[in-house]
């Protein structure tokens, strides 16, 4: 939903300030020594369309794509695809605190849905195809059903096909959590059973599920989703939230590590962002996966993954095995009871010597009272 006192007004001016979910990367780092901005990475963005009107956006949207609602994929009249295509790569320009995380990757418009037109689980499925087709690297889907797996063929055979040609997809797991309740939403969770489909849950500022998220055992990162800045058509940047943009903060990320690791398959970009997630907690949870997507660490770590991350071991101190229970004593302990006899010991031996220093000294006064004297003795 939008934000900035209830509108988001397409053709509005950028915001100066860095948001909070760029504030918390450290771009020296991120793109040190020369490192690729995601180069070379093709990203199809299904959705609404991207706007070529943002000037942000301009160099960053590639050849290609398709429109299965009878629009015209660069253009974009409800907005949400320009901003799921500005946080995945969106140009930095003077007067805008706002970037994507790879800012060198070609975003590919999928437009499946529009302002007349909503999108359906066959029209999704077209664009995925088209998707492969064009060979990009990476898919990002903001969008999902919660329709029951059975009703869905024609959907689970485009997310095969992108598995088959080694394309990763990122799908958002849907805004329906507020109610607590566990929900699948497709096509993310299809992580289940395919290993190339990446579900991304929304994260506050604190590193914990957006109170909008969707949860469930499909769940495996997540990354910022509230006050997302972004692009807007017609230029300017506007603030919304939803795991719609959590979605292509993790696309963005693994672009920047796919023009890194070129050979590795959608499976090792997904282990690999899940272990160096930032954790709040061991182990993963249906809430926020593994954590929350650490873009600078996955791209500083290079260790190639073999296997699913592992919950963290317990440290000592926390698991509580080298804590010995204290001993329960009924009465006076042994270390009481000798500390009271010795304080016995020396308080009689103290008494005993006042007691022969005092009659000493009571008979020597005696006998000068007296006057005695014995053999020149007293």
């Amino acid at each position: 939903m939008p934000l900035n006192s209830g509108e988001c007004k397409f053709g509005t001016d950028n915001i100066e300030e860095t948001p909070w979910s760029l504030q918390r990367l450290l771009t020296n780092q991120l793109w040190a020594n020369g490192r690729m901005k995601g180069q070379g990475i093709r990203v199809g963005v299904i959705d609404t369309g991207i706007d070529a009107g943002n000037k942000q956006l301009q160099g960053a949207i590639g050849s290609g794509g398709q429109s299965f609602v009878k629009g015209k994929p660069t253009e974009d009249k409800v907005g949400h695809g320009t901003k799921v295509a500005g946080i995945i790569a969106a140009r930095p320009i003077k007067g805008s605190g706002f970037f994507g995380i790879a800012p060198k990757a070609t975003v590919i418009p999928f437009q499946q849905t529009s302002e007349e037109k909503p999108g359906t689980a066959e029209s999704l499925a077209k664009a995925i195809n088209k998707a492969v087709a064009e060979g990009v690297d990476i898919i990002n889907i903001s969008q999902g059903t919660g329709a029951d797996r059975r009703f869905l063929p024609t959907l689970e055979q485009a997310i095969r096909n992108a598995a088959q040609k080694n394309i990763l997809v990122v799908a958002s797991a849907g805004n329906g959590g507020a109610d607590g309740g566990e929900k699948d939403m497709y096509p993310a969770a299809f992580s289940d059973d395919y290993p190339n489909v990446l579900a991304v849950a929304a994260s506050d500022r604190n590193n914990e599920r957006a109170p909008f998220s969707q949860s469930g055992k499909f769940v495996q990162i997540a990354a910022p989703g509230v006050d997302m800045v972004s692009t807007v058509p017609d230029g300017g940047n506007c603030v919304d939230q939803g795991t719609s943009f959590a979605a292509p903060y993790v696309t963005g990320a693994a672009a920047l590590l796919k023009a890194k690791h070129k050979s590795w398959t959608p499976q090792k970009l997904i282990w690999h962002l899940e272990q160096t997630a930032e954790r709040v907690r061991a182990n993963r949870d249906d809430f926020i996966g593994w954590g929350v997507v650490d873009p600078v660490a996955a791209l500083n770590d290079d260790t190639e993954p073999t296997a699913e991350p592992e919950p963290d071991k317990p440290s000592n101190a926390a698991d509580g095995s080298n804590i010995q229970p204290a001993v329960l004593t009924i009465g006076e302990s042994t270390e009481e009871r000798r500390a009271r006899i010795s304080i016995y010991i020396v308080g009689g031996g103290l008494l005993a010597v006042g007691a022969v220093v005092g009659s000493s000294i009571a008979i020597r006064d005696w006998r000068r009272k007296t006057g005695l004297k014995t053999h020149g003795e007293a």
